[in-house]
C-alpha cells in the first residue's frame, strides 16, 4: 500500500522526543488561513508524490541509530495524517511493529472509529486547537471546533501523552481573551493534557507563490516573547502543564 506525501524530513528535533524523521503526508480537511504548509492541503499540486509504505520504512530504518541513541522516532505530520487513514494505518503498523517510537500531529477533524486503533500505537499524540469559538474557528479553518474538542476528550482517555498545541496568530486567535478561553475548554476536554504554544511564522510564504496563491494577510503578526511568556504563565494559572518541543 502507499499514499501521497510531501517530503521525509530527517533530523527533526521539534516534533517529539529525540531525533525524529517527520512524514508530511498530503491531504488536510481544513484550510487554515494561516497555514505553514499549504501544499500539504491537497494531493494534487507539483509538491506532492505517491510513496510506497516498503520505500519509506526503508528510509526510515537508514536512520534507526539515531533514533535509537537519542530516544527518538518518527511524526506523522502534514497535511492532516489522518487524512489517508488506509495508508497511516499500514505505516504506523509497519513501524510499530519495527520498534520505533511513534508519534502524530492532528488538527482533531478526523473520524473517530477510524483512527482510534492507530492512535494507541503512538507515544505521544499533538492536537491543535485553534479557536474557542466555534464560528470564528470555522471562519479561520473552514471548520467549528466541536469535533476537535470531541476527539480531543476521548483522545485524553487513551493511554498515551497528549499535547494541545495553540498556533499563536496575533490578529486571528492570539489575544488574553481568547487564549483564556481555550485554556478553559482545553482544561475542561481533556484536563491531563499538556499545553504547547506555538508562535505563528511565516516560513511558508515562498510556497504560497509556488503555488500561485496569495499569503496569508499581514494582519497576522507574530507574537512577541513577552507575550508568549505572558500567556504560558496564564495557562499554568489555569491549572494546565505546559511543555515546549523547541
Amino acid at each position: 500500500m502507499g499514499g501521497y506525501i510531501m517530503q521525509l524530513q530527517n533530523m527533526s528535533v521539534n516534533d517529539g522526543s529525540g531525533i525524529r524523521t517527520d512524514i508530511f503526508m498530503a491531504g488536510c480537511p481544513l484550510r487554515c488561513a494561516w497555514c505553514a504548509n499549504p501544499e500539504g492541503q491537497t494531493q494534487d499540486n507539483p509538491m506532492v508524490h505517491y510513496a510506497e509504505a516498503d520505500e519509506i520504512v526503508r528510509e526510515i530504518d537508514r536512520n534507526a541509530v539515531f533514533y535509537r541513541f537519542s530516544g527518538g522516532g518518527v511524526t506523522f505530520t502534514g497535511g492532516e495524517a489522518t487524512a489517508q487513514p488506509a495508508f497511516l494505518d499500514e505505516l504506523s503498523e509497519m513501524l510499530y511493529d519495527r520498534g520505533y517510537d511513534l508519534a502524530v500531529e492532528t488538527c482533531g477533524i478526523f473520524r473517530w472509529e477510524r483512527v482510534a486503533h492507530i492512535l494507541t500505537r503512538m507515544s505521544t499524540i499533538f492536537m491543535d486547537f485553534k479557536h474557542p469559538d466555534s464560528g470564528e474557528h470555522r471562519r479561520l479553518t473552514g471548520a467549528g471546533n466541536e469535533l476537535v474538542l470531541e476527539n480531543m476528550a476521548r483522545a485524553a482517555d487513551l493511554d498515551t501523552e497528549l499535547v494541545v498545541r495553540i498556533p499563536c496568530v496575533a490578529g486571528a486567535n492570539a489575544s488574553d481573551e481568547t487564549l483564556a478561553r481555550s485554556f478553559e475548554l482545553i482544561k475542561q476536554a481533556a484536563p491531563g493534557a499538556s499545553l504547547e504554544l506555538l508562535p505563528y511564522h511565516r516560513y511558508g510564504e515562498d510556497k504560497y507563490r509556488q503555488l500561485g496563491r496569495k499569503i496569508p494577510p499581514d494582519s497576522f503578526r507574530i507574537p512577541t516573547e513577552e507575550q508568549l511568556e505572558r500567556w504560558r504563565a496564564m495557562a499554568r494559572s489555569a491549572g494546565l502543564k505546559v511543555v515546549s518541543y523547541k
